[in-house]
Parts: C-alpha cells; structure tokens; sequence
C-alpha cells in the first residue's frame, strides 16, 4: 500500500505568467523562482506552484489544462484580520468570509478570493 506523506507541489495553467506571477509575490507573499530551462515557478514555505503557460504547457500534463479550473487553500501564518487588510490594501476584492470551515487539521476560519485567472483561492488560519 502507497501511503502519501505530503503535497510537493501543484501546477496551475495561467493565461499570462507575469500576471500570475506578480500577483502571488506581491499579494501572498510568495517567491518567484526560474528553474529548468526557463521554467517558472512559486515558492512558499516546503512547497511550489509550477507555472504552465496556457496554449504551451510542459509535458506531461493535465488532461485539460485550463486557466481558472483551481481551487486551492493555503494556511496563513498571520491572523485572518490581517489577510483581509492586506487583500484590500492589494485592491483584492474578498468574495466570501471570513467564514469557519472544516480543514486537514480541523476547524479553520477563510476568506476567499480570485486570482487573475478566476482561480478561487481560500486563505485560512487555524
């Protein structure tokens, strides 16, 4: 039996990667990295977000790779008041929360907002 220890990384498909990019450093805070031959990536934490250009993705990949399809939730490491301050200050417009909800570890409090792909992003605390 596989038993799965964590998440390594995830690959969004994203209409335009320095819009993309800019937008995940300058409002969550994570570090543009180039590896590979040119390849673009986010980092945050032990984790990355590789970075596939819609219409030129890497191979292999999804079956249909499609900017806006994500749903990701990432773990803040400060308050959720704070998130929320910080979001309107990036003029980052917060469609639902803060809210409880249910995560990995248990109970949590999100937000949730959307990249420049409509990708729904959910910032949460425990």
């Amino acid at each position: 039996m596989i038993r799965i220890e964590r998440l390594d990384h995830l690959v969004l498909t994203v209409a335009d990667l320095d819009r993309t990019v800019s937008f995940y450093s300058g409002v969550l805070g994570m570090e543009p990295v180039v590896f590979g031959e040119g390849r673009r990536a986010l980092r945050f934490g032990p984790h990355k977000i590789n970075l596939h250009q819609a219409g030129d993705e890497i191979d292999p990949k999804a079956a249909r790779p499609t900017p806006g399809s994500a749903d990701l939730c990432l773990v803040s490491a400060v308050p959720i008041d704070e998130v929320v301050a910080h979001l309107g200050a990036c003029g980052v417009a917060v469609e639902v929360g803060p809210v409880l909800r249910d995560g990995a570890l248990g109970e949590m409090t999100s937000v949730y907002f959307r990249d420049p792909d409509g990708n729904l992003i959910e910032v949460s605390t425990y």
